[in-house]
């Protein structure tokens, strides 16, 4: 919804889960390099460019991108044509993930890397065909109702039986480019087209069947690109290019990581632009769609075309704010750290980088907030990024802890899926598909850098190491981890009996229902207002107290019921017998009473203040003499109590 109110709400928000971040890299940066940035100024004024634009993006995406991708598919659903559905998806997950930064950025270093045996262009073309292919097949599934984990669970086979033919080199490549493909601007809209499906399709639910898209997304190119690697490595002869040794090629990186940002118009319009070109082409398959296939006009257009705009303003003063605010010392600290002698340094700043990235990626907001909309409230979308975030953090620390010690990365990631599948068959299935699309979410605008930055940096600087083979793979990590944590969640929540809003409301409604039978079983008491001549029937439990004593005391337990609450009393004459009296008690029937039995009808929360009192006035529990007790009792009637007592 656009207005100032949301806004305000996500600024706080936004500025809130930035805040890990710049307490991480305060605590590095002085505790450990134990310098201060020279460009400190800069820095603090990224920070907050990155809180503004993040929240401007958020706002965005609520107005314009989640109303068109769920409006869209249920165009789609309703004019029943799979084939335009099965074109719609494939196209939005190739024409985005092409122009994805993070798989620019990464096909670019391995094409470095690798002398050029990898084709930088080539990479991003089979990973861009791969999301397409993997957004039609996850569309495919929500149309038919197969559950999620057949699907994931081959996958996972596929993965494993194409690393077990596929080059060392091209492995940990191929594992993170599968956590690099859903783009801040893909997420969203690639979420709002499942969830619109299977909020339209009869038979389907959003959460168990919206869910997941993201998951194909994230899996497929490990499958595609490990194909591409056999075919280049096995039968193809690399092509000669001179390149930088990689030590100074590294150097040269944090050399430019150091340097100031250089903020100037033409920078800023630069990247406006370049932004204005990554969403240009979800909008142009969006339009070509809306009016040429459906041929149906887009609802609040003019809603519509704000929140893009929105999306485009947010999104590059978000990238702007992390150049100026956090890359320059980020990616320097990575490559400072590993000159370091003590690895645990290292594995502690990628657990707390990995955490605090994580907290501030919008894809991960953007999605948790919707994973609570339509869980209505059972998912905690601020816990839910918790857990997500852990996972990432959990999983660059054992990234770099392979990296530092050595090992073959499929080792882990084997296990790892191992896990994930065991943890499927055990986790709530609401959270399932939640969870295979957290893995995707994770490594995106703020994360990949930072993250490939450290691995990098670590192989280039550990003897031993290959940054072809041993520098990739600590986004794979990062998004496999999240997958286990977030099943965990699950797992929690459904052992503690957390409930959504409508679960609650129909519990309480229940509870009343049986309330109201058990009233309807035991009779309801009327109620007489003393000082009126209303009557009222009432659920309100009642109790008799008896207090038998001696006539010489009755006054007295009068006096202390009274005080203790009693409203009325029935006043009974009573004959009482000790035990030694009952051994000749035929002489006894017939002599006058001696006790009195005062009976106080009174509700059933009073009754232990009232026994408490008379027994503590007369003594009956030590040496007085007297008796009490109580029961319940139903069917009240012609009782009279003052206004104040109800």
């Amino acid at each position: 919804m656009l207005n100032v109110s949301t806004f305000l709400q996500l600024l706080k928000e936004s500025f809130r889960d930035l805040l890990p971040i710049v307490l991480v890299i305060m605590f590095f940066q002085l505790a450990i390099i134990q310098s201060v940035p020279e460009n400190w100024l800069s820095t603090a004024i990224g920070l907050s460019i990155v809180g503004v634009g993040l929240a401007v993006f958020l706002l965005g995406l609520e107005v314009g991108i989640f109303p068109v991708g769920e409006g869209l598919a249920s165009d789609f659903a309703h004019k029943g044509s799979t084939m335009w559905i099965v074109i719609f998806g494939f196209m939005i997950g190739f024409g985005t993930t092409v122009a994805e930064p993070a798989l620019i950025v990464i096909a670019q270093k391995a094409a470095a890397i690798s002398s050029g045996r990898i084709d930088a262009t080539t990479l991003r073309m089979v990973v861009a065909f791969s999301v397409g292919f993997a957004i039609v097949l996850g569309v495919w599934r929500i149309i038919k109702g197969h559950p999620i984990h057949y699907y994931i669970i081959s996958g996972y086979v596929m993965v494993v039986a194409a690393t077990a033919f596929a080059p060392r080199e091209i492995v940990g490549l191929a594992y993170d480019l599968g956590g690099v493909t859903t783009s801040t601007v893909t997420v969203p809209l690639v979420a709002a087209l499942g969830i619109g499906l299977a909020s339209t399709i009869k038979g389907r639910n959003p959460v168990l069947d919206g869910f997941g898209l993201i998951a194909f997304a994230s899996l497929t190119p490990m499958i595609f690109v490990q194909f591409y690697g056999i075919a280049v490595y096995e039968f193809f002869e690399p092509e000669v290019h001179l390149a930088l040794p990689l030590a100074e090629l590294t150097q040269e990186v944090a050399a430019n990581n150091a340097q100031h940002f250089d903020f100037n118009i033409i920078d800023i319009l630069k990247g406006l632009v370049g932004v204005i070109m990554d969403v240009l082409p979800i909008l142009a398959v969006i339009l070509f769609f809306q009016y040429i296939i459906i041929k149906k006009p887009i609802e609040n257009l003019k809603n519509v075309i704000i929140g893009f705009g929105l999306v485009i303003i947010g999104l590059d003063a978000f990238i702007v704010g992390l150049e100026m605010g956090l890359f320059s010392v980020g990616e320097t600290m990575a490559f400072e750290l590993t000159r370091y002698d003590n690895n645990f340094i290292i594995y502690s700043f990628g657990f707390l980088i990995g955490f605090s990235t994580t907290m501030a990626e919008p894809s991960l907001t953007a999605i948790a907030k919707k994973a609570k909309e339509i869980s209505d409230g059972k998912i905690n979308d601020f816990v839910l990024r918790i857990f997500v975030a852990l996972g990432v953090a959990i999983g660059i620390a054992l990234g770099s802890y392979r990296i530092v010690v050595g090992g073959e990365i499929v080792y882990y990631i084997m296990a790892g899926y191992l896990f994930v599948i065991v943890l499927t068959f055990m986790a709530p299935k609401y959270i399932i598909p939640i969870a295979y699309d957290s893995g995707g979410v994770t490594t995106s605008t703020v994360t990949v850098p930072l993250v490939a930055a450290l691995g990098l940096g670590l192989a280039t600087n550990i003897e031993g190491r290959d940054p072809l083979i041993d520098g990739f793979g600590l986004i794979a990590f990062a998004s496999l981890f999240p997958m286990l944590t977030v099943m965990l969640y699950g797992l929690i929540a459904d052992k503690m009996g957390i409930k959504g809003e409508h679960e609650k409301e129909q519990m309480h409604i229940n509870e009343l229902r049986h309330a109201l039978e058990d009233v309807q079983n035991m009779g309801l008491s009327t109620i007489t207002v003393d000082g009126t001549d209303k009557t009222h029937s009432y659920v309100m439990p009642f109790s008799a107290v008896h207090v038998i004593v001696p006539k010489a005391k009755a006054e007295l337990a009068l006096q202390a019921a009274k005080k203790a609450g009693a409203r009325g009393v029935t006043i009974m004459e009573a004959h009482g017998m000790g035990l030694s009296q009952l051994d000749n008690f035929y002489n006894r029937l017939n002599e006058a009473s001696t006790d009195a039995n005062l009976m106080f009808i009174t509700q059933t929360k009073n009754v232990d203040k009232i026994i408490k009192e008379v027994i503590t006035e007369l003594d009956i529990a030590g040496d007085g003499q007297g008796l009490t007790f109580s029961y319940p009792v139903s069917h009240i009637k012609g009782l009279r109590l003052k206004l104040d007592d109800l």
